[in-house]
């Protein structure tokens, strides 16, 4: 099966094919770590985890990098703010990050450079584009020339009026263009900073991912994801620097084949701001949510269509899993390794769905599709479902744990279970009650069915 992604570049959707079939390389601009992460940040980690996730299934080694992002004027606020280290402020909220991805069930990037561990690489990059005459230096600043990069916009498919659209009338006194951004400043005394032949200063943002990207993955490589809010400025000066310190003028799939942008997150349909004081944050969301119930909301829509995250999508994506989870459990599960996946048409419809595009609301009706019907098939159909719906739930990372029945294996919530089942029985039905109120209070819901009592873990 060919695999289908829109390329941001050329805006059309075309059959991915890697630079080179025994790697696969990915970057995905990671975190600027200075708070918790917030639905927005959570919507590309999820989207670019399935997006690994299902080049996996096809090709043997992925190579997947995503960066932190650990000094930066935010961060510097913040710490100043906080009166603590930056690097304190930053430590704590990378492990915060990676821990509140993880319980989303994102699997951690192979490798996580961090910005202030390749201050020499960005060093020896814009030394580069001196060499190249595409940056130039002044005022103690070090910016690049966006008139010397020819291809400047080919990506978001802005003119130059939209550029320099909210630029202000002056330009700084370190800038020849107004569009001009900056690769190296200044540090004050007090402010975070590292040597360099333009004296003591940080790197700007951008540069911080071409560097990054570059040593962990070499150039060109196949993907580059990111928010649909980074593609301009920041992707487009990432393509701008980093073509520019090949040779001038080098073209933009000399620095990434494919561009990978998730929608927009809006919240009630406004933009989250912190202005406006919207901000959902993943930290809190977890208080109230499984991290399946989070991860299902957010690959609900399409991920190129804009999200809008309510309250109700959250307890749309709770019902769908514990509907799943109950018509799976409905099934009696026999041996998996009876049936090769591979082989298996209601798996097929499902990856082939992922497969273009990762079209995941289509895969997720064909999961409730086949659960549905399930009652209707024979006994050896019905083990294809489940097996069928396993692997499909297992790819999209919508699993409660990696067991291969799907079962919570608790053997204190089997024991309650037989002991309600025998005071039924026995017509103590208040018992009986009372057994299922102490397991719906620990976030067991269960069903009497036919073939027996079947439970789900709630969140």
């Amino acid at each position: 099966m060919r695999i289908l992604i829109f390329d941001s570049l050329s805006r059309k959707k075309q059959e991915f094919i890697p630079i080179d079939a025994n790697k696969v390389r990915i970057y995905a601009c990671g975190p600027t770590v200075y708070d918790y992460a917030h639905i927005g940040n959570a919507r590309m980690a999820v989207v670019t985890d399935l997006l690994v996730r299902v080049l996996k299934k096809k090709y043997k080694k992925v190579l997947f990098v995503s960066n932190i992002t650990d000094i930066d004027d935010k961060i510097i606020n913040e710490s100043e703010k906080l009166k603590i280290p930056f690097k304190e402020l930053t430590d704590k909220f990378s492990k915060i990050y990676n821990k509140e991805m993880s319980s989303l069930n994102v699997n951690t990037p192979d490798i996580q450079p961090k910005a202030t561990e390749h201050i020499d690489e960005m060093i020896l990059m814009i030394e580069k584009l001196i060499k190249n005459k595409c940056a130039y230096v002044m005022n103690n600043h070090v910016m690049f020339n966006v008139k010397s990069y020819k291809h400047y916009g080919t990506l978001s498919r802005r003119t130059l009026e939209e550029q320099l659209e909210g630029s202000r009338i002056e330009i700084a006194d370190y800038k020849k263009n107004a569009g001009d951004f900056i690769l190296w400043k200044p540090s004050k005394d007090q402010q975070p900073g590292w040597n360099s032949p333009w004296g003591r200063g940080r790197p700007g943002w951008h540069i911080e991912c071409s560097a990054m990207s570059k040593k962990c993955l070499d150039t060109p490589f196949d993907i580059h994801c990111g928010g649909v809010d980074l593609t301009f400025p920041h992707h487009e000066n990432e393509i701008a620097q980093s073509c520019s310190a090949i040779e001038p003028n080098s073209e933009p799939e000399h620095f990434s084949k494919y561009w990978f942008h998730n929608g927009f997150v809006t919240l009630n349909g406004e933009k989250m701001s912190k202005s406006v004081g919207n901000i959902q944050l993943v930290n809190d969301l977890l208080n109230k949510y499984s991290g399946e119930t989070i991860r299902l909301s957010l690959l609900s829509a399409h991920y190129r269509q804009p999200l809008n995250w309510t309250k109700d999508i959250l307890e749309q994506s709770k019902k769908t899993l514990l509907r799943i989870h109950k018509n799976y459990e409905k099934i009696k599960v026999n041996d998996f390794e009876a049936f090769d996946i591979k082989k298996n048409e209601f798996y097929i419809e499902f990856l082939e769905s992922l497969f273009d595009d990762l079209n995941t609301p289509r895969a997720l009706s064909i999961i409730g599709k086949n659960l549905n019907h399930v009652t209707t098939k024979n006994q050896e159909d019905k083990q294809k479902i489940a097996h069928a719906t396993f692997e499909a739930l297992n790819l999209l990372g919508l699993y409660s744990n990696n067991k291969r029945n799907i079962h919570f294996d608790d053997s204190l919530i089997e024991k309650l279970i037989n002991e309600r089942n025998v005071a039924r029985k026995l017509k103590n039905f208040a018992r009986a009650d009372e057994i299922r109120q102490n397991l719906k209070k620990k976030n067991i819901e269960i069903e009497d069915t036919k073939e027996g009592t079947v439970w789900t873990k709630l969140k």
